[in-house]
């Protein structure tokens, strides 16, 4: 019989695996419609929208849209908050949740699953949620903070929300409060997959607890680690928009260490009102970001090409 090549084998699996191709539908057309779709309108970025002519219509402006972004006074001080807080997230974060991870992983029953659930929870809650409790210890007047901590041992009231030098460790605090529990879960999965008969022969070796997470657990790990470490790279040039808008309500005096480009050009374009400069500075951001998983990926394909992701 003759062995079935190219589109003909193509067709042939999909007809063989036509349940689980059916499975795949729902999922295909979210990729597409969130995805793909949207790519359409990239081309906005290079175009003077006016919604006389529509987009198609409207005339094209070159590189124009991202002047505005280049060209700013504040274009360094964006960058650098932007990048530095997203690595310091990324480092913050791992450590954190592997950590939690590994400490729950010694756990067994119903208190581990409940250590869980307390530790995802605050990943569901919305950003402006997080920010009127972040509020409710920051108040000048009423605030956890000043009312009870600080009187308590005899300090002055700090006006959280004027003072620049204090928000950098509040922002990673409660990005790491935030996003630290979902991080954790991912991780217990995968030291969940862990053969066991590794810790069995450990602990007949007389390995320490310390001594087969270091020689076990975190080698086993490794990979996923890795590939969500990527995947973060993508991100850099990105913010979470409600941490650094709706957390420091948005504080004139905090811009210096809470001002990233998502904030800078929210507020920009929110006065010019110009979709192409918004859709440049997206971009951007994206282009960025691809460019940092090629070079992360490549740097991990040299060092271990086993563990790259492409």
């Amino acid at each position: 019989m003759k062995e079935r090549t190219g589109i003909a084998y193509f067709i042939h699996s999909l007809w063989k695996f036509r349940f689980l191709t059916i499975m795949l539908v729902p999922t295909f057309i979210v990729l597409i419609v969130n995805n793909y779709l949207p790519m359409f309108g990239v081309f906005i970025a290079f175009k003077n929208i006016n919604y006389i002519d529509g987009i198609l219509g409207s005339p094209w402006v070159g590189f124009r849209n991202f002047e505005f972004l280049f060209t700013s006074g504040s274009l360094w001080r964006i960058t650098r908050n932007t990048v530095l807080y997203s690595l310091t997230f990324m480092a913050v974060n791992t450590v954190l949740s592997i950590a939690i991870a590994v400490a729950i992983n010694e756990l067994r029953g119903r208190l581990a699953k409940t250590y869980q659930t307390f530790l995802i929870m605050p990943y569901f809650l919305s950003m402006i949620v997080v920010s009127y409790l972040v509020y409710a210890f920051l108040n000048p007047d009423k605030g956890f903070m000043n009312a009870s901590i600080l009187e308590w041992f005899g300090l002055d009231r700090v006006f959280w929300y004027s003072e620049k030098a204090y928000w950098p460790y509040i922002l990673i605090l409660v990005n790491a409060w935030k996003n630290v529990g979902i991080g954790a879960v991912i991780y217990i999965a995968a030291i969940a997959g862990i053969d066991q008969e590794y810790y069995e022969a450990a602990v007949l070796d007389g390995a320490s607890k310390w001594k087969q997470t270091l020689y076990i657990t975190l080698p086993s790990i490794q990979p996923i680690i890795i590939i969500l470490t990527i995947l973060s790279m993508g991100s850099v040039f990105n913010s979470d928009f409600g941490l650094f808008y709706q957390v420091p309500m948005d504080s004139g005096a905090l811009y210096p260490v809470t001002d990233t480009v998502d904030t800078y050009v929210y507020r920009v374009l929110m006065e010019l009102n110009d979709i192409g400069m918004s859709s440049a500075a997206a971009l951007a951001q994206s282009v960025l970001g691809f460019v940092l998983v090629l070079l992360t990926n490549s740097a991990v394909r040299k060092i271990n090409p086993d563990q790259a992701l492409f």
